[in-house]
């Protein structure tokens, strides 16, 4: 269940949130800031690379990694390079997780390393593997482990992660924003020097600008009615989240949130990229889980028992109304099925922006269902 009226409390919020969930996804644009200033002291502004590589080989533990691989593979567009290495491994432990290049990987290739830990021994013997083989390294990590130490000896470019001092209170929840801006940022910063996508000083400026302006609008302090990210908190209180995603900048929004959702609020979701998700969602529509599925019972206990779950579409946009889109036919959809739907459309902005502000509020929108459902 949850507890609206802890989301109106911030000194509530604040007392239940051990983990500086909302303190993460509140300085996440200063992160960006600081992130970007790193890889500038790193020297990323300095580098004269002959050409784009032919591989861009994406290697790190957990939801940051696979977040960080997503929006990248996202912005960098069709036939994008990006492959992310998935580790295999009997637990999601530093020691027990290894990582293998791919048996074509060689001079041509690139790759980048983004892990919050830094201790994982199978990332170390990576970046040695990729010296063997000629391959460039770059790795974004915390100072003083034993990957920035690897990366020294294999003459990689490594940029220290930009962490904040309440970092190490408590353990790094892996879908928190400051650990996903802070991987994120640098590895940006590196893809604009060679020519991959686009994200330069002044657009890296502009999403920590997007950033704050977010952290205004769905900050703690702010009531649910004029908070977006509280008030789909509170939309979803009872539901399971079917997002609906549409156009290219909001698919990693909309997978990162439904991760997002699991990892820190415990809560199942389905993800999917319109206009196809009409057709894969819409028996799960008309089933058990519709609100018409659930007839008022005027014996049915309201004290005792747990509420029935049923489905809402979360309609995340990535681009203002116009052109070709598939949203009136999921809104039908959802409403001839009498289900309920939340939609999130950022304002105008470049890819970057826009994306980075559908992460923004689901992010928070994530952290106070997870504080409001454990109160």
């Amino acid at each position: 269940m949850l507890d609206e009226s802890l989301l109106d409390a911030p000194e509530g919020l604040a007392e239940a949130d051990h983990r500086g969930l909302l303190r993460g996804a509140a300085e996440a644009g200063a992160r960006v800031r600081t992130a970007a200033r790193h890889a500038i002291e790193a020297g990323v502004g300095d580098l004269k690379p002959d050409g784009r590589p032919r591989a861009v080989l994406i290697a790190g533990p957990g939801a940051a990694a696979t977040h960080t691989a997503d929006f990248i593979s996202s912005l960098a567009g069709p036939g994008s390079p990006v492959t992310r290495l998935a580790p295999t491994g009997v637990a999601p432990a530093a020691g027990a997780l290894r990582w293998d290049l791919p048996g074509w990987a060689g001079s041509v290739d690139l790759l980048l390393i983004a892990t919050p830990d830094g201790t994982e021994p199978s990332l170390s013997m990576l970046v040695e593997q990729a010296y063997r083989r000629g391959s460039s390294v770059v790795a974004v990590a915390p100072s003083g482990t034993p990957l920035a130490e690897a990366m020294t000896g294999a003459h990689g470019l490594f940029v220290p992660m930009a962490t904040s001092p309440y970092d190490q209170e408590e353990p790094l929840a892996a879908s928190s924003s400051g650990v996903f801006w802070a991987l994120l940022t640098p590895l940006l910063a590196l893809l604009d020097r060679i020519g991959l996508l686009t994200a330069g000083p002044d657009a890296l400026e502009k999403v920590a600008d997007r950033l704050d302006h977010i952290a205004e609008r769905c900050g703690p302090a702010i009531a649910t009615y004029s908070n977006p990210a509280k008030t789909l908190a509170a939309e979803l209180a009872d539901a399971l989240p079917v997002v609906w995603t549409e156009g290219s900048s909001a698919g990693p929004a909309g997978r990162r949130f439904s991760a997002a959702l699991a990892e820190l609020a415990g809560r199942p979701a389905l993800v999917a990229e319109l206009p196809e998700a009409l057709a894969a969602h819409s028996a799960l529509l008309a089933g058990p889980l519709a609100a018409s599925a659930d007839p008022e019972d005027f014996f049915r206990d309201r004290v005792e028992e747990t509420p029935a779950l049923h489905a809402r579409v979360v309609l995340l946009r990535d681009r203002p109304i116009g052109g070709l889109t598939a949203a009136p036919g999921a809104r039908d959809l959802a409403l001839s099925h009498d289900t309920p739907i939340s939609e999130l459309e950022p304002e105008e902005g470049g890819d970057l922006e826009t994306l980075a502000e559908l992460i923004a509020i689901t992010d928070f929108a994530a952290v106070y269902l997870a504080l409001a459902s454990r109160a």
